[in-house]
């Protein structure tokens, strides 16, 4: 089983990224699929979520209005389109898939929004 995120870097405030998650070595379609991110010195966070299906969302309230997670089941691949990027959305984002007692993590990919 592997997540591998892409499209972290380095950002202005206001500018946008988009994180690409790509899956392999299990069913991605079956599975639910969420970003996290975890700042220094704080615990990671759920930013979003998206059901196998790709009709049911879920969004962090920090984020709602501003970030959009999507997914391309043909591709195995799940998306966060972040927009108008705070410092404090600056955190290592990481790609999980869960599906009953499975619970598969990507690597992580940095995000750093300078002021």
């Amino acid at each position: 089983v592997q997540l591998v995120e892409s499209g972290g870097g380095l950002v202005q405030f206001g500018g946008s990224l988009r994180l690409s998650c790509a899956a392999s070595g299990f069913t991605f379609s079956n599975y639910g699929m969420s970003w996290y991110r975890q700042a220094p010195g704080k615990e990671r966070e759920l930013v979003a979520v998206i059901r196998s299906g790709g009709a049911g969302t879920h969004y962090a309230d920090s984020v709602k209005g501003r970030f959009t997670i999507s997914r391309d089941n043909a591709k195995n691949t799940v998306y966060l389109e972040m927009n108008s990027l705070k410092p404090e959305d600056m955190a290592v984002y990481y790609c999980n898939a869960r599906r009953m007692f499975y619970d598969y993590w990507g690597q992580g990919t940095q995000v750093t929004v300078s002021s």
